[in-house]
């Protein structure tokens, strides 16, 4: 027999669904009372701002930038990932890839950029851009940088 001391603890309380219909129990003032500044409620006194809403704060929005194109930046790599590469090793995406630096399939979506931080030790032939920087560093560990 289940009784009331043996009942399973509720630990999440599902919020209250306001202004909902009458079924809810809080309809026409979703329980805010009547009248006066705190019934009153607004987009931008929710955000924080008093007076006007925040889209007449920022009338460029309303029409620029909506279809904006979807772009990413190239995936970065530093240069002290690769030294867990073998010696002259053949250094472009499927390499990358294959010693689970980078993502593939992300990398060729977007790019990959090997950037200077860190120090290299290992001689590569590098067959992806690279910073100014990372060339250097390359170039004076042995390696090698090959445009594409």
């Amino acid at each position: 027999m289940i009784k009331i001391n043996n009942l399973p603890k509720i630990t999440k309380k599902a919020n209250k669904r306001i202004g909902r219909g009458h079924g809810s129990g809080k309809v026409k003032t979703s329980g805010r009372g009547t009248k006066g500044q705190k019934s009153r409620g607004s987009i931008s006194k929710r955000l924080g701002f008093a007076g006007a809403s925040l889209i007449k704060r920022l009338p460029l929005y309303r029409g620029k930038y909506r279809n904006k194109p979807i772009r990413k930046k190239a995936l970065v790599v530093n240069l002290k990932y690769l030294n867990h590469l073998p010696k002259n090793t053949i250094v472009d995406i499927g390499v990358l890839d294959k010693f689970h630096i980078i993502d593939g399939s992300d990398a060729k979506k977007y790019g990959v950029k090997i950037l200077g931080d860190g120090e290299i030790t290992v001689p590569l032939t590098i067959k992806i851009s690279c910073s100014k920087g990372a060339v250097k560093k390359i170039e004076k560990a042995g390696g090698k940088v090959v445009a594409e």
